[in-house]
This record gives C-alpha cells, structure tokens and sequence, in this order.
C-alpha cells in the first residue's frame, strides 16, 4: 500500500513544527501529599518537517505517547522526545501536557476544606543536538486589593480577581505545589473554593490590609525566585480583571538564561 506521506516534496519549504493537537488523554503526575494523582490532559506534540518530505505520520504520535503512560515524569517525557525523533525521522521534537491539577485546601478560619483547581502545563523540547528542556507553568487565582484606590478613599477600596501565569526551568524536580503557594503568598489574598462567612471577613480585612498593584505581584514573586539557586529561569506574568474598568491591568517578567535553541 502506497504511504503518500513519504513521497518527496518539491517546494523546497521545511517545516518547523508539524503534529497533533488537543489530544485527550488520562495521565497521574506527581502529587506532593499523595504521590500521585490522576487527570485528564490536553496534549500538543509536534516535530520538525525536512523540506524534501511530504508530510509526516500522524498516527504515530498517539502510538508513541502510550511511553507516557500513565504517569507524566520527567524521566518518560525525555525518553518520548526521543523516541519521536527517531521514529519520525525528525532534528527536534515538541510536547506540552495541559491539564488541571487538584488541591485540597483549608478555609483561613473556619478550616472548611474545599478542592481548588489549578490549570498546569509541562513542556518538554528537544533539539538537534539532543539537547532537553523542560518548562513548568502554574496559571494561580489570586485577588488583590488596589493601593490608589485605598490611599484617596475616605473608606473601601476596589478589589478584583486576578490570575498568575508562573514558568520555570530549574535544575532539581520543583513541585506544582510550590509553585501555586508561592504565587499565592504574594497576593494580596489567595482564592478559596469554600469560605464560612467568619473565612470571607477574614479575607476581606486580609486584602484589605496587603493591597497590591500587579506590578506588585511580579516582583515580588520575581524576588523570591531570583533568591532561589534552583531557578535557572521563569516568566510571571499577573493580569487583574479589573472590577471598575472595562479592561485589565498586566505585568510580566522575564529572568534567567535561556537553553540553547
């Protein structure tokens, strides 16, 4: 049977990134109380396209992926790069793993437990020189609690949710856990899935009394991270969707040494 993908092309155009997206899948990664826990993913995986050839095998990427299973790590995300390259005949391989990730977490006071959520993605590259690299990103709810507006009221201040994109590279395994509760402790209060009324006083006078811009947010998070040996390099990025203005406020900041390309 003749395979169309492997006939020769003659535009002379390589491609850079070439693959499937949206994939869904079930996976576990790694839970720092319970050792692990099981979600379901949105997977991206691509690898480059040499000019001479038509297309590439797409039915060998969800074929290959079953390395990945069940659980997410970072030893069987470099062995699937690999494997992606030699089976695909490609330089480099691309995949991102999206998925939610779970925490159960206390109310302040009251210590009503509740599960909150958290969007996450592990994005693994190799190169041409099989050289690895890996990115871990936390997207984290927050509000916060406007400086300038608290400095000219004679009371109140406008308040709003927020969300916090943080990515790291870093040279020992770091916990999505660590990332959330960092990002969380430079809010001016973190989000709660369930809150007694004695818990929203509690957040509500704790905003109050820590108000921050976005700008804020980032470097104070960039501080903790540029104290941090471990960190080789992150992006956060923080965006209040602002609750008396028809737009948000951003911030974002870049550190650290990027991998070869």
């Amino acid at each position: 049977m003749r395979d169309v993908q492997n006939d020769p092309d003659h535009r002379n155009i390589p491609i850079d990134k070439v693959g499937i997206k949206n994939l869904r899948y079930p996976i576990r990664v790694k839970d720092r109380r319970d050792g692990t826990q099981s979600t379901i993913a949105s997977i991206n995986m691509y690898v480059d396209l040499p000019k001479e050839y038509k297309g590439t095998h797409m039915s060998r990427f969800v074929e290959m992926l079953h390395l990945l299973k069940p659980e997410i790590s970072l030893q069987k995300f470099s062995i699937l790069l690999e494997t992606m390259k030699k089976n695909l005949d490609a330089a480099s391989a691309h995949i991102e793993v999206s998925f939610p990730y779970f925490i159960e977490k206390q109310a302040p006071v009251s210590r009503a437990p509740g599960l909150m959520d958290y969007n996450c993605r592990i994005i693994g590259t190799s190169n041409s020189s099989n050289d690895i690299d890996i990115v871990s990103e936390v997207n984290v709810p927050i509000t916060s609690v406007c400086p300038c507006s608290k400095e000219i009221s004679n009371y109140g201040a406008h308040n709003q949710r927020g969300s916090v994109q943080l990515q790291t590279r870093f040279k020992r395994f770091i916990w999505l856990e660590d990332m959330i509760e960092l990002v969380e402790s430079c809010a001016s209060c973190d989000v709660f899935s369930v809150l007694k009324r004695v818990d929203e006083k509690n957040v509500t006078e704790q905003g109050y009394s820590n108000p921050k811009f976005v700008e804020d947010v980032v470097r104070d998070i960039s501080k903790r991270l540029i104290a941090d040996a471990n960190i080789t390099w992150f992006t956060v990025s923080a965006e209040n969707f602002e609750s008396i203005h028809n737009h948000s406020a951003y911030a974002h900041i870049a550190k650290g040494v990027l991998p070869v390309s």
